[in-house]
This record gives C-alpha cells, sequence and structure tokens, in this order.
C-alpha cells in the first residue's frame, strides 16, 4: 500500500519503511507522529480524496531535526557601484521514517498529530495536540474565545480612572498619548502617580508629571 499525504506545502507518495525529509515538525527525535492530510491511498484499490482521504493517516518516527543543504543567494545591481549581496541559507528539516499506513480508524489512533514548527496557537504546546480532528478544533476554537476575552491591563501600581486628553499638557503629542494609552495610562491621575525612572513604555519629563498633578 502506499499513500499520497500533504505536509509542509507539499505533497509526498510514501510506503512502509520509506525515510524522507520533510518541513521541521514540532516534535523531537524519537517521537511518533501522524500525518492526517492524506490524499491518496493506493494497493488493490485505488482511494482518492475529496480532498482528504477521511479516516485516512500515515504514521512516521522522527529519525532526527537536521538542516538541508545550503543555498547561495547572490545579487548584483549594476549601475549601484558595483553593489553585490551573497546570502547563505540552510532550510530547518525533520527527517522521518514512515511506520505504518492507516486506510481508516486515523481518529482513534491515539498518536499526536504532526504539526509544523512555527504553527502552534499561543498558549497550547505540542503535547496537547492529538491525532483526534475534532479535539483540535475545539482547542483552536477555546485559544480563540480566551483571547477575545482577554483586556488590557492598566500599568501595574496604577488604578484606573476617567480618560483624560493627555495632550493638554505641555509636549505630549498624538504619538506619545497614543504609547501612553497603550500602557493603560489614559488619565492625568494615573500619570500623575507615576515613576519617571521606572515606566519604561515612553520617556517621561518631570515637568509633565507635575503638570499632571495640577491638573488631576
Amino acid at each position: 500500500m502506499f499513500a499520497v499525504m500533504k505536509t509542509g506545502g507539499k505533497q509526498y507518495k510514501v510506503q512502509a519503511g520509506d525515510t524522507l525529509r520533510i518541513e521541521k515538525l514540532a516534535a523531537d527525535a524519537g517521537d511518533k507522529v501522524q500525518f492526517n492530510e492524506i490524499l491518496m491511498l493506493g494497493g488493490d484499490d485505488l482511494t482518492v480524496g475529496a480532498p482528504l482521504v477521511d479516516g485516512a493517516a500515515v504514521q512516521a518516527e522522527v529519525v532526527d531535526q537536521i538542516k538541508g543543504d545550503k543555498v547561495i543567494h547572490f545579487v548584483k545591481r549594476r549601475r549601484k557601484h558595483s553593489s553585490k549581496r551573497t546570502k547563505g541559507h540552510r532550510q530547518q528539516l525533520t527527517m522521518i521514517r514512515v511506520t505504518d499506513i492507516l486506510s481508516s480508524g486515523a481518529d482513534k489512533s491515539g498518536v499526536k498529530a504532526a504539526v509544523g514548527a512555527g504553527t502552534l496557537p499561543r498558549g497550547l504546546g505540542e503535547e496537547r495536540y492529538t491525532a483526534n480532528r475534532a479535539e483540535q478544533a475545539d482547542m483552536k476554537a477555546r485559544v480563540k474565545n480566551d483571547e477575545a476575552e482577554e483586556k488590557p491591563t492598566s500599568a501595574a501600581g496604577v488604578s484606573e480612572g476617567a480618560k483624560d486628553d493627555l495632550k493638554e499638557i505641555n509636549g505630549i503629542g498624538p504619538a506619545a498619548e497614543k504609547k501612553l494609552n497603550e500602557a493603560g495610562i489614559t488619565s492625568f491621575s494615573q500619570l500623575a502617580a507615576l515613576d519617571a525612572d521606572s515606566f519604561d513604555a515612553v520617556k517621561l519629563k518631570p515637568e509633565w508629571i507635575e503638570e499632571a498633578k495640577a491638573k488631576a
């Protein structure tokens, strides 16, 4: 039996026992991972997905995290005083060994899904990923809900107050006011309570704090 799987934006035709290099996965050497995006299964019968084959998967063992061959990128600009630039690049890759091809029952295998490095949602570790696609979708939905409920916190030690026009203070322009607001400072009383030495969102001037105290 063979399978055509998709990972890292590329398609691979694989059989049990094959060793191949793919785009880097969020896994360590020795881990067992499962590829759930199967486009085709072949053997005694040919099954073509629409676009994926339901319940099919390819299981593999991570052999090592490696780098690809070095690629040299050379640029020479004519009429730019003979400007030249040379860059080298080695792509991050993962070497895997295909252990099994499943034609059905992939959702209940219990093997974690193969996830590309750098694609995990914020706050979710790769150990929380499983081969169950329904659980993965539920995890992503919970992360989106948590992010939507997050509210910006005010600066430490400063209480929230009514929003004032900080530009009324001599020397504070729209850019400085925006940085202060992003740091949670929206009123004269909050600005007056700041410590110029410990606050680093924007460089505070002593006269700003004094004027804010008077306005507060």
